[in-house]
Order: structure tokens, then C-alpha cells, then sequence
């Protein structure tokens, strides 16, 4: 009689269900001669910065456009677009700002950075996202705003957020940097709140290596953030007439030119994300262990700049997380584990010590003895799978389940 044997998994030397060197996922970013005639055309205008030039400004109004705002104002990065946006509503020394502790470090460095407050807030373990439950019971009388994060591409709870802020007249600064394309009831977010902030580095949905943009629907908000962007100009006013505090934070023309290349890419490719994403969440239904994000019918796109889901260990054989991961990438699905909880982030745990040179005004909050529970639980078993994964064909994403059924064998 035949001996049953166990299935053999990549890591311990069998062969991956996806050979990467023969089935490659698809690269990023996608690109071809479009962008190269829209770089040379800047090249040889001789206009490179975006002062005497076309490029930004047609760039700042097409993206506005897409995403149902009245105005943008172009930046560097996604992480100065955040403090640029607290600055032109006027957030500074010691005001409070509610943000989520599971985001990118910019979320909050950028509250420290105009000399605010950042006031951590746990998030909803089926969305990631921050969890609405939680924002009252952190509201002080020196509370200014709220920044909600769109994580992964998936748009907040925008109807509890922006109810709660009106109620309590507070500003509500939409942190879109990984959720280009993402709408919720209908209206691209970035437009939603008070004033959005996108970025477009190198590993976004939209990029140009590095860039970012502001977006409002208030002319007075949209005029405040193009000051702080030129160094403290007003619009039609003098060169040399500086009325406020700002820094030269503006984007290229090269940039401005990619990006409206990329944008026009944008709807094509987020059509294959959420095709993609959709049958991986089939492939993926059956499987025990894998927790997959909640449905929500107010989400009318999900931008997808990553695909996530919580990991049980218990339906692993008990493994961690991080076995789990080396696993899954060595049968040729690259993955990660993601964040920290960002109240454990050094520059917080300096910045409670006083340790930095940053400004102490205001409330001190002792941020490396918070413990939110569902971000330290999330930040212990998430699986984020990038965007370029999700540019396959469908059919392909059989492969990832596969390769988590298999690594689930093996170990159960």
C-alpha cells in the first residue's frame, strides 16, 4: 500500500507554486513612449519648473477634476501635502489632531511638524481604517481637526467622520495618499472632507517617483495652501511680497507632465485592480484562517493600493505571521507585513520624552504607554499584498490562494 506524503513546501526546498523567473508578476510602474514624448516635450519648452510653466497647473485641474473637487494645488511629496494642508487651515501650536495608529508615519510626523498635537485613535478590525467609535472620547477643547486615512485604497467611514466633525466643528483632512481613484457614495475621496492630500511616490497607484497634491472645494482653503506651496506668495500678488509662512514646495513641470500621462492610465487600471481584487476575494473565501476586509455597498471604488486580510494563526498549526509570510513569498506571492502601531514609532517615544527639538506646546500624551487593542492585533496579523499583483490577469490570482491553501496543508 501507498504511503501518503506530506506536500513539500517552497521554503523547505519543494518547488513554488509560482515560479517568478518564468511567470513574473506584472512590473511597475507601466509606461512607454507616451511618457517619454511628454518629458521631452517639457525638455525642450525650456520651461522645467512650474512658475512660467503649463504642465502643473493643467495637471492640478485634471486631477481635481477626476476627483470631483474644485481645486488642486500641487506639491513635492504626499507628506508635505498633509502638512501643507494643516497649514492652510491654520492648525499650529498646540492644537490637537486625530488621526488612526495604524497609517504611514506622515499621517501624524506632519502634525508635529506645523507644531500640533497628534491624538491616536484605535481603528474598525474589519476596515483598518479609523474606527468612528473612538474619535469622541478623544476630542478635547484643543481638538482642530480629524484626519482620516483611506488605507490600502479603501475609503473611511465617511458618513460617521464628517457627521461627528460637524457636529463638533471640526476640520476634516482626508489622508487619500493610497487611495487615487476611490470614491465613496459616488464622490472620489479627497473631496469629501474639508481639504484632501494625495501622494504620487513611486510605489502609488498614480506616481511620478514622488509628488503630491491638496484638493478643496473652498477657493479661500485652495488660495491658503498655493501660499504656503510658494513660500508664502499670494496669488496675483508681487514676487518679492511674502505674506505668510511657507517654503518652496512646488512640483516640477517633468513631474506634472508624467503625472498627466499616468492619470489618463488611471481608470483603465483601476477597472483591472478591482476585477483582480474581486476574484481573489472568491479564491480566497474558502479558505479558514483568512479574515477577509468587510463588504460595504457605500464603497462605490476601492482604489486597491494593497489587497489585505488578517491571518489566524490557530488555522496555521499556531505559526506566526512572520513564518507565514516567508512562506507565502517563497511560493512566489511577494507580500509584507505592513505597520507598526505609530504611537511605538521612535519619533513619538522621543517626542513624549522630549528628546526632539519639536515644539511641546499643549497637551503632552505619554504615546509609549497607549495600547490600542485592534492596531496592535492588526499590526500582529495583517498580509498586504501591492497593488502591481493586482494588474494580472483574474485568472492568475488563483495562484495566491493556492499557495496559502498549500502553506495551510502543510502546517495544519
Amino acid at each position: 500500500m501507498a504511503i501518503a506524503t506530506k506536500e513539500q513546501l517552497a521554503i523547505e526546498g519543494g518547488s513554488p507554486v509560482r515560479d517568478t523567473r518564468v511567470k513574473p508578476w506584472p512590473c511597475w510602474p507601466i509606461y512607454d513612449d507616451t511618457e517619454e514624448k511628454a518629458l521631452l516635450r517639457v525638455l525642450r519648452s525650456g520651461a522645467w519648473w512650474s512658475v512660467p510653466g503649463g504642465e502643473g497647473k493643467e495637471f492640478e485641474r485634471e486631477f481635481a477634476s477626476y476627483h470631483d473637487a474644485d481645486f488642486g494645488v500641487a506639491c513635492s511629496n504626499g507628506t508635505v501635502a498633509l502638512e501643507v494642508a494643516l497649514r492652510a487651515l491654520g492648525i499650529g501650536c498646540g492644537d490637537e489632531v486625530i488621526v488612526p495608529a495604524y497609517t504611514f508615519v506622515a499621517t501624524a510626523s506632519a502634525v508635529l511638524g506645523v507644531g500640533a498635537v497628534p491624538v491616536f485613535v484605535d481603528i474598525d478590525p474589519d476596515t483598518l481604517n479609523m474606527d468612528p467609535a473612538g474619535i469622541e472620547a478623544a476630542v478635547t477643547a484643543m481638538t482642530a481637526a480629524i484626519i482620516p486615512v483611506h488605507i490600502a485604497g479603501r475609503p473611511a467611514d465617511m458618513d460617521s467622520i464628517l457627521s461627528i466633525a460637524r457636529r463638533l466643528k471640526l476640520a476634516v483632512i482626508e489622508d487619500a495618499a493610497q487611495a487615487h481613484a476611490a470614491a465613496w457614495r459616488g464622490t472620489r475621496v479627497g473631496a469629501l472632507g474639508d481639504i484632501g492630500t494625495f501622494s504620487f511616490q513611486a510605489s502609488k497607484n498614480l506616481n511620478a517617483g514622488e509628488g503630491g497634491i491638496v484638493l478643496t472645494n473652498r477657493m479661500e482653503i485652495a488660495d491658503a495652501a498655493w501660499s504656503v506651496v510658494n513660500i508664502g506668495r499670494v496669488r496675483n500678488g508681487a514676487w518679492y511680497d511674502h505674506q505668510v509662512y511657507g517654503s518652496n514646495f512646488r512640483l516640477t513641470e517633468f513631474q506634472s507632465a508624467l503625472l498627466r500621462t499616468q492619470l489618463s492610465r488611471l481608470p483603465e487600471q483601476t477597472q483591472r485592480r478591482t476585477t483582480a481584487a474581486l476574484a481573489l476575494r472568491d479564491c480566497l473565501s474558502g479558505i479558514d484562517g483568512v479574515r477577509l476586509p468587510a463588504a460595504d455597498a457605500r464603497i462605490t471604488c476601492h482604489a486597491y493600493h494593497l489587497f489585505t486580510f488578517r491571518y489566524e494563526a490557530s488555522a496555521f498549526g499556531g505559526r506566526p505571521v512572520s513564518e507565514f509570510l516567508s512562506a507565502l513569498a517563497a511560493e512566489g506571492v511577494p507580500c509584507s507585513d505592513g505597520y507598526i502601531p505609530l504611537y511605538r514609532e521612535g519619533l513619538f517615544v522621543r517626542h513624549a520624552a522630549r528628546q526632539d527639538k519639536g515644539c511641546h506646546a499643549g497637551r503632552q500624551i505619554d504615546y509609549p504607554n497607549q495600547y490600542l487593542p485592534v492596531c496592535e492585533q492588526v499590526c500582529a496579523d495583517c498580509v498586504w499584498l501591492e497593488q502591481s499583483l493586482l494588474l494580472s490577469d483574474p485568472r492568475e490570482m488563483s495562484d495566491i490562494a493556492t499557495a496559502v491553501s498549500r502553506i495551510q496543508r502543510a502546517w495544519s
